[in-house]
């Protein structure tokens, strides 16, 4: 059975949707362990309720990028995993793990890809410069982990609509709902179509 390595920064609702798809059959894997961004966060707690081994790899901990990376290779050599996903992590992923697992790490950005991706762009900014720009639709994206921030190879998106009252948060929730249907299906393709 395939192994999944979770990676979050955050509260995790897109962990837990992986959680449960695994938990109802819906994706034949296991999750192998949460790599958590920093300690305090309700992924971590999520990881507990299901037993779901937990690593806190606080970049702001180490004194050097060397260091963080070996922890961080040490981590994932343990843990084996077949995919890694990006569920809401706020670290840029290492060259080296990403040459090691190469095209094996994807990640959800709450963005039509290459639309508001880069550097800076991540969780409500990115929904504030959408609704700033008067656009008429945004979505979200999973694509492949690349060497530069979200640049990789784009393996679903989902459009929503952008309506003229909406609020950074109220456009969040709307692009959250399909980015965790979108993020399972992906997970889905990847492990029935043998890719990973």
């Amino acid at each position: 059975m395939k192994k999944i390595a979770v990676f979050a920064s955050g509260s995790g609702t897109n962990f837990q949707s992986i959680i449960d798809a695994v938990e109802s059959g819906k994706i034949t894997a296991t999750i192998c362990g949460l790599l958590a961004g920093k300690p305090g966060i309700k992924a971590i707690k999520r990881a507990r309720k299901h037993n779901i081994p937990v690593e806190i790899l606080d970049k702001r901990n180490f004194h050097n990028d060397a260091v963080y990376e070996k922890k961080l290779n040490g981590i994932l050599k343990q843990w084996s995993p077949d995919l890694i996903v990006l569920a809401g992590y706020l670290r840029k992923i290492p060259d080296s793990v990403v040459s090691t697992f190469k095209d094996r790490i994807i990640n959800i950005h709450p963005s039509l890809l290459p639309e508001y991706g880069g550097k800076g762009f991540y969780g409500m900014h990115v929904h504030e410069a959408v609704i700033a720009n008067n656009e008429i639709e945004s979505g979200c994206t999973v694509h492949v982990v690349s060497e530069e921030y979200d640049q990789g190879k784009i393996l679903g998106q989902v459009k929503v609509p952008v309506y003229p009252d909406d609020t950074p948060e109220i456009l969040q929730q709307r692009v959250l709902m399909k980015e965790h249907q979108l993020l399972i299906q992906v997970i889905n393709e990847l492990i029935t179509q043998k890719k990973i």
